[in-house]
């Protein structure tokens, strides 16, 4: 495992997996099979609705809790100074934590406006030592800037949707010069064509790797923090063996090559769903 030192001080692993999409009941097994595999970090949201199964695989699982990376995520909805910190008491007692090692913003509802007050109530569960690091996710350089210029704790990452069909140069060039880091959901592109493309095929075979394990490989040599998910075991496996190969840089660049601004998912500038 790949670890990175987040602008606090705080070591991240480069690697976590994800849980989108991910029924509750599904969540424990899943998980579990993860953390047998490897992973120690952990991603997962209130919208998801499945803290109660992800902590129940941590529990389950032995391992010491400051073994393991955790983040989950404060919900549209629950946006606001006061629903924050309600909303981190309940994804807690989800959870059956006493802690959570990141909290994010899980989009800016711009429409809203009420990240700032939001953030700054994570900025309270920080000082007050309740979670070790705070983040956002979905947010564009201009969300970045305002968070920048109101609020006083620098946020560790940004969750953005990224693979190399979105690849994000901008946003990643100003998350770089202010020290803050990409996580890319999303990664494989949600198995669209991405991975039958034949510059990544090509490239895959060249290193007796998979698709997916080359592009993965990709998210890591651009300094970047990934978190696939599967809940099918052998790709859970699969998706964690990408340490013991490298891609050329002249591959790196066939890879950056295929961008089309292909966004997946919603545009965080008129994504207010509650």
């Amino acid at each position: 495992m790949n670890f990175v030192t987040l602008n606090n001080g705080l070591k991240m692993p480069q690697l976590g997996y994800g849980v989108w999409q991910v029924k509750d009941d599904e969540a424990t097994p899943a998980v579990a099979k993860a953390l047998e595999v490897g992973y120690t970090s952990i991603d997962t949201a209130m919208v998801y609705q499945n803290e109660a199964g992800v902590g129940k695989a941590i529990r389950e699982s032995g391992i010491p809790r400051e073994e393991l990376f955790i983040t989950t995520k404060v919900w549209n909805a629950d946006q606001g100074y006061e629903n924050t910190l309600r909303a981190y008491d309940e994804s807690l007692e989800r959870l059956g934590l006493d802690y959570v090692d990141l909290y994010l913003i899980h989009w800016p509802t711009p429409e809203f406006n009420q990240y700032i007050d939001t953030y700054k109530a994570m900025e309270k569960l920080y000082h007050d030592g309740r979670v070790k690091a705070i983040g956002v996710c979905n947010f564009n350089i201009d969300h970045l800037e305002r968070l920048l210029n109101e609020c006083d704790v620098k946020p560790v990452l940004n969750q953005i949707e990224c693979h190399p069909y979105f690849s994000r140069s901008d946003i990643k060039a100003f998350c770089a010069k202010h020290d803050i880091f990409v996580e890319a959901w999303s990664p494989l592109d949600q198995g669209s064509d991405l991975l039958q493309d034949d510059v990544v095929v090509k490239i895959a075979e060249e290193h007796g790797k998979t698709a997916a394990q080359v592009v993965l490989r990709w998210h890591l040599q651009n300094n970047s923090i990934v978190i696939p998910k599967s809940v099918t075991p052998s790709r859970i496996e699969e998706n964690f063996n990408v340490f013991d190969f490298e891609l050329t840089p002249e591959e790196m660049t066939k890879i950056h090559s295929l961008n089309r601004n292909q966004r997946r998912g919603p545009d965080p500038a008129v994504m207010n769903r509650r």
